[in-house]
């Protein structure tokens, strides 16, 4: 009886050392998930929503998991303060001007706490530190903009739909082009004359260039030492001789308009009937008494030649003629027999 009461025991106490190995290990286990056996600093952070974060959150930090959510409270008057478990071997690498952001474990996964940033001039956290946190949209924030979004698609699409309609059943500009040959032919047309007028465009650019280039040549040359452009572009010299040449063509020109001016006056004289130039010139009246006046002298003068024909043969007058005559005859003999003698002076 002994014996079976002894064996019994001993089983129920091999299963109840079983349990709390089990036990102990279990508590072990999850001790050491939810770092419960480490040595820890205590970092705080203010939410205005954790959008269901919950305690024993984990904690992650450039991908690696260092610590867990200890509480949630509220702080304030609408916000939340959260607080965790950081382990001290990570806290050299987090900085005090580091953000906590809530993110998601996967895409649909739990509520964690991510902490991000921080620049190596700033200290390192201590316990008891108040992280800033960064504000990030959470999941009915993105459904909401999912769903604005999708509306607006919507609206676009039924647009299009419309416009689409309308330009088929030949409504519009776009609709008329599509269904109305003679204008669909103007529209070639006018494509034609814009890919001539390019074409033309295209030319000036080019006759551009080109022109472009001789300039760049002419310049080249101006710049070419012992060209005449190059002189009268850099000689001082030249320049001057060619100022000088200028204010003497400029009193050359001066001097030809006063003469231009002195003929004309002249011309305006002559043209006047107020001198005797003038008068003789375009007075008809003058012209005539003066032609009748010619035409008296000459009948005067032939009239004079035929009284000293009388005269000479006037025996009155035929003496004082014969002995002119003589006279003259003698001058001439003198004349003439002086002249070889001088001819032989020479």
């Amino acid at each position: 009886m002994k014996a079976a009461e002894n064996k019994r025991a001993v089983s129920v106490g091999i299963f109840v050392l079983i349990g709390i190995v089990i036990l102990v290990t279990g508590i072990m286990v999850l001790g050491g998930q939810q770092k419960r056996f480490v040595k820890s600093i205590r970092v705080n952070a203010i939410f205005d929503n954790v959008g269901g974060l919950q305690a024993g959150a984990n904690v992650w930090f450039s991908g690696v998991k260092i610590g867990t959510v200890r509480k949630i409270q509220f702080y304030g008057n609408s916000q939340v303060e959260v607080t965790m478990n950081i382990e001290e071997s990570s806290q050299q690498y987090i900085r005090k001007d580091a953000l906590a952001a809530l993110s998601t474990d996967g895409l649909i996964g739990n509520k964690i706490v991510e902490i991000v940033g921080g620049s190596t001039k700033a200290e390192t956290v201590e316990d008891g530190d108040i992280l800033h946190a960064k504000a990030s949209l959470n999941t009915d924030e993105i459904m909401a903009t999912l769903q604005e979004n999708n509306n607006n698609l919507l609206r676009v699409t039924t647009d299009a739909k419309k416009i689409l309609d309308e330009v088929l059943k030949g409504k519009g500009v776009a609709g008329a082009v599509l269904r109305d040959s003679t204008l669909s032919n103007r529209f070639k047309n006018t494509m034609a004359n814009l890919q001539a007028a390019s074409s033309s465009a295209a030319q000036v650019t080019k006759s551009l260039s080109t022109a472009s280039g001789s300039l760049n040549q002419f310049a080249a040359k101006l710049n070419m030492k012992g060209t005449l452009a190059n002189d009268l572009v850099s000689d001082t010299l030249i320049v001057r001789d060619l100022r000088a040449s200028t204010a003497r063509l400029r009193d050359v020109s001066n001097t030809a308009s006063e003469a231009t001016d002195n003929v004309k006056k002249a011309t305006e004289k002559l043209n006047s009937s107020n001198n005797a130039i003038g008068s003789l010139l375009n007075d008809e009246v003058v012209n005539r008494d003066l032609k009748s006046t010619i035409h008296n002298l000459e009948t005067s003068s032939q009239k004079l030649d035929e009284n000293m024909e009388a005269l000479q043969h006037n025996f009155l007058f035929r003496g004082f003629f014969r002995r002119r005559a003589k006279e003259e005859a003698k001058q001439k003999a003198a004349t003439a027999a002086a002249s070889p003698d001088t001819n032989l002076k020479k």
